[in-house]
């Protein structure tokens, strides 16, 4: 025995021969056109479908003709030879004597000389050698003579009957087959391949050109469209990789946007940290100078326009500061907030534009409805809303309402707050991203682009939502949702 450790030959692994390493079973069994093959594959589907059924049923018309005809003449041939064999028995038993001469009247029976029926010497030399015997001539007629005289029965045959009816198993055959080829090709081509192999095939065409345009409108197969077949499954497929296709589009594109956006307000938190950092000192000064003019005024008018004043650059530090939170993260005191006194407070600061005088508030909130947050920020962002409504408000007859009702945020009590207006209404271009940054500019020729991106962000650090939407009978409402506090009940 040898020292080395040798393996027993292994049998070599075939494949089919032009079938690449890999491939899965069903390819490498499939065989490739070529030749014939090939051209028929290149036809288009419709005149391939037209080859396929128009040869299948003129091969079964043929074999049910055939096989038909050969079965009705083989039963006449039968009937044929019955019929005869009893005629020519009848016509070999007739005599003057026997009186049958009326029953085969039917066939033609008649009395003549052999000049008068034009027969050969050779027939009547042949019926005289063999008396009462029947002799045949050529064709459908049949002789004997008459005993004792020298004149000739002759009788004709059905043949032609026969014939006549085997002619016209023939042609009614040929035109019933005739007439249901023509009609099973005319229900396929006009009822049943147009409907359930040319109108799918046609659709998924003009499907798959609508999605290599990129008309999103055009390219998903309608369901009631959709048979239940093997083309069916290539249309569902059509669809769900469509979807499936748009579905990736759509959340680049999102991630896209949405980059863009942090690029934007890191840009803005650096740009609100560098203004607020400049806005404080001078902010500073002016509310201690009028502190101070406060404490030496007497005037009770010009005391209040000073505490007008002085709210104004609370308000204006409080932005101030509300700018770094695009900077850094800064946690806020979250308490139960009477929803009436902050729409006010907020109105009172937006009240200071000229167009508020000419512009109504409505307000249809209940009775000490309260959310969950901080009064300042929360302030924040009903003056933004509200100064936006007060913007597209038409003057002399505008009208800002603000509504609040009860809702539910992710299984949890909420209030509902909607500020609306009659204004024009936000262009619908512009909606989906009403939101984002230095976008909101365009709904004005005021605005900063910030205000309802800095109420947006205010809005979802308190857990809450917001949108924008157009109403039915004109104008814009801004809605916003937020916590309700523990234990308020529901009005």
């Amino acid at each position: 025995m040898s020292g080395n450790n040798q393996m027993p030959p292994q049998p070599e692994r075939t494949q089919p021969i032009g079938a690449a390493p890999g491939l899965p079973a069903r390819l490498m069994e499939a065989r490739p056109l070529t030749g014939v093959s090939r051209r028929f594959g290149d036809l288009r589907v419709r005149p391939k479908l037209m080859v396929l059924h128009n040869s299948f049923f003129l091969l079964l018309a043929c074999a049910v003709y055939f096989t038909v005809i050969d079965v009705v003449e083989g039963r006449l041939r039968q009937a044929e030879q019955r019929e005869m064999t009893l005629i020519l028995n009848a016509f070999s038993a007739l005599s003057p004597e026997t009186g049958d001469e009326m029953a085969l009247c039917a066939y033609g029976l008649r009395q003549a000389t052999a000049a008068e029926f034009g027969l050969p010497e050779t027939a009547k030399a042949w019926m005289q050698k063999y008396p009462g015997r029947v002799w045949r001539a050529p064709g459908e007629h049949v002789y004997k003579q008459i005993p004792g005289t020298q004149r000739y029965y002759r009788l004709t045959l059905p043949v032609r009957f026969y014939e006549g009816v085997a002619a016209g198993v023939r042609l009614a055959l040929f035109a019933a087959l005739g007439a249901l080829y023509i009609l099973a090709v005319l229900v396929l081509e006009l009822f049943v391949l147009p409907r359930y192999i040319y109108q799918p095939l046609r659709l998924l065409l003009e499907a798959d050109a609508a999605t290599r345009r990129g008309d999103r409108r055009a390219e998903i197969i309608g369901e009631a469209f959709i048979p239940g077949d093997e083309i069916g499954l290539i249309l569902r497929s059509h669809n769900d990789t469509v979807r499936a296709l748009r579905r990736r589009e759509d959340e680049l594109e999102q991630a896209k946007r949405n980059l863009e956006a942090q690029d934007r307000l890191v840009s803005l938190g650096m740009l609100s940290a560098s203004v607020a950092h400049e806005m404080n000192t001078p902010l500073a000064v002016l509310h201690g100078s009028i502190e101070k003019l406060l404490e030496k005024s007497c005037d009770e008018a010009m005391r209040a326009r000073l505490e007008r004043m002085k709210r104004v650059t609370d308000r204006l530090r409080r932005i101030s500061s509300s700018l770094l939170d695009f900077a850094r993260l800064r946690r806020e005191t979250m308490e139960r907030v009477e929803l009436q006194p902050l729409i006010e407070e907020a109105w009172h600061l937006v009240a200071i534009d000229e167009k508020a005088g000419d512009v109504a508030l409505r307000t249809e909130i209940p009775e000490h409805m309260r959310v969950r947050g901080n009064s300042g920020r929360l302030v924040q962002v009903f003056v933004n809303l509200l100064r936006n409504a007060l913007i597209a408000a038409p003057a002399g007859h505008g009208e800002i309402t603000v509504r609040a009702d009860a809702a539910r945020l992710d299984g949890r009590d909420a209030v509902r707050v909607t500020v609306e207006d009659n204004g024009p209404g936000i262009p619908p271009e512009i909606l989906p991203e009403v939101f984002d940054a230095f976008v909101s500019d365009r709904l004005d020729a005021q605005g900063t682009g910030l205000g309802l991106t800095v109420a947006q962000g205010i809005v979802h650090q308190h857990g809450g939502r917001i949108r924008a939407y157009n109403r039915e009978q004109g104008g814009a409402a801004l809605e916003v949702v937020l916590p309700a506090p523990e234990g308020d009940a529901r009005t």
